[in-house]
């Protein structure tokens, strides 16, 4: 496993969050935190939540291992793209012609006129799941070649889209912006796809499309097995992946019966719970899984434990100093990042609290991503997806009793509650002695000194800043 890959990919993402938060600090300037804000992230929520579902891990978890050992690649790779791709045209079509009632489903606590006016963006930004599958597909191929940085740096291009989108309609009513801003994310998927496009072309990789259409008709029953060896695998792959994404996007259904902002409240708050995670737990497992599946696939168990021991306090040095710094600075970044314009104090503060509550949950749901790539490398698909379920009832389960004591910070605690329990499922299925062999590290004192470092600056910084200010 190199470490190159790790930090090609978070420079990727750090790059794609930076114009993020760009894009997050137009739109709270431009937009607020109203009904308007809250439409377009109910109508951006289910492509994006298919998205991050899609684009890290579920998909390449399942084809990558399967393409690899498969005896005819090439009609494989072809028969799982077109099939993919043909559900996903249905069904995008199926949500336009039922967008009110796909929007009452997602947002059941908003008003008739609400659903109407949401139901178009609904449509509209569900095509751009048709985009991300191709780029997610085309990513697969390109990391079979050991190739991340296409993939790791193009999710900038939504981000840079949807800026553009702002900035040519800011002056515009709230209605045209939010309708500019749904055309700028299928801008931005398309712009993806013709990098990931040309980039398949640079590395040579058409042959094995090109080759598999020829000889689809021909061939297609003998990649049969190879097929349901994926098909199998998918399903719960993406259970297992999903239940960070799916607890935001419970807490956002959930959200839209609270006061109006309470679902802007929780996207902000979660875009800044999402970062670190991605930047270090999602960049960490996506360099690390060929490395672990071909160390397990030969039994090399001491050599897998030591690839992830490396990788598990890096991670647990950077999460932590994240979550301490987080929560210690927390109305001071919101303000830093959103307050201005139409974005309030109030905002802040509601905003700042919403975060805390989601960073308790950051080193849990980080950890448990890494240790779920030792089920995935040895096809325990099914159980990562049972430990999955079992977190997201826990989820539900604390949203509805912390919903009306807490509101929307209830919400984002019981996604945190659930990430405990996910972390603590995922250690009992990997093993105990795993773990602690992986625990006990010469990195272990540096990690958590890293961390001390870290929450003392973050306190010191708070002091002087709130003393001269």
């Amino acid at each position: 496993m190199r470490f190159r890959s790790i930090f090609t990919n978070s420079a990727g993402i750090l790059l794609s969050r930076i114009f993020g938060f760009i894009r997050d600090l137009l739109m709270a300037s431009i937009l607020g935190a109203n009904l308007f804000s809250d439409i377009f992230f109910v109508a951006f929520k289910l492509p994006n939540l298919f998205r991050r579902i899609f684009a890290e891990g579920a998909f390449v978890q399942s084809f990558l291992p399967t393409f690899i050992t498969a005896k005819h690649r090439t009609i494989f790779a072809v028969v799982i793209l077109s099939r993919f791709f043909l559900i996903l045209i249905v069904l995008s079509l199926l949500v336009t012609l039922f967008s009110e009632e796909i929007t009452r489903l997602i947002a059941i606590g908003f008003s008739d006129e609400t659903v109407s006016m949401a139901a178009p963006l609904v449509a509209i930004n569900f095509y751009y799941l048709d985009f991300i599958f191709l780029v997610t597909f085309l990513s697969a191929l390109l990391q079979y070649k050991e190739h991340f940085a296409t993939t790791a740096f193009s999710t900038a291009l939504l981000n840079i889209s949807m800026i553009t989108a702002l900035l040519l309609y800011r002056n515009a009513p709230p209605q045209e912006i939010v309708y500019a801003l749904s055309y700028g994310v299928l801008i931005g998927g398309a712009l993806q796809l013709i990098l990931h496009l040309w980039m398949i072309g640079k590395k040579g990789l058409c042959k094995i499309l090109i080759g598999g259409f020829t000889y689809l008709q021909k061939k297609r029953a003998k990649a049969q097995e190879d097929i349901h060896r994926f098909s199998h695998a998918f399903l719960p792959s993406m259970l297992g992946n999903s239940t960070a994404q799916l607890a935001s996007f419970i807490d956002t259904w959930l959200a839209s019966f609270l006061v109006s902002g309470s679902i802007s409240y929780l996207f902000y708050a979660n875009r800044l719970f999402q970062l670190p995670l991605a930047l270090f737990a999602t960049a960490a497992s996506t360099a690390l899984f060929p490395t672990i599946t071909k160390l397990l696939k030969r039994e090399a168990f001491d050599e897998a434990k030591e690839a992830t021991k490396k990788v598990f306090w890096l991670l647990v040095a950077l999460l932590g100093s994240a979550s301490a710094v987080a929560i210690i600075l927390s109305e001071e970044i919101v303000a830093l990042l959103f307050e201005r314009g139409a974005f309030t104090h109030a905002d802040t503060e509601n905003t700042a609290l919403v975060m805390i509550m989601y960073i308790v949950g950051l080193l849990p749901f980080g950890v448990a991503k890494l240790f779920s790539l030792w089920l995935y490398a040895t096809h325990r698909q099914g159980v990562a997806a049972k430990i999955a379920g079992q977190s997201l009832g826990v989820n539900i389960l604390f949203s509805l009793l912390l919903i009306a004591p807490m509101a929307a910070p209830g919400l984002a605690l019981a996604s945190s509650i659930s990430g405990w329990v996910l972390f603590f499922l995922t250690l009992k299925e990997v093993g105990s002695g795993i773990f602690f062999d992986i625990m006990r590290s010469k990195f272990a004192p540096y990690a958590l000194l890293f961390i001390l470092i870290s929450g003392l600056l973050a306190w010191g910084l708070k002091v002087i800043v709130h003393g001269y200010l």
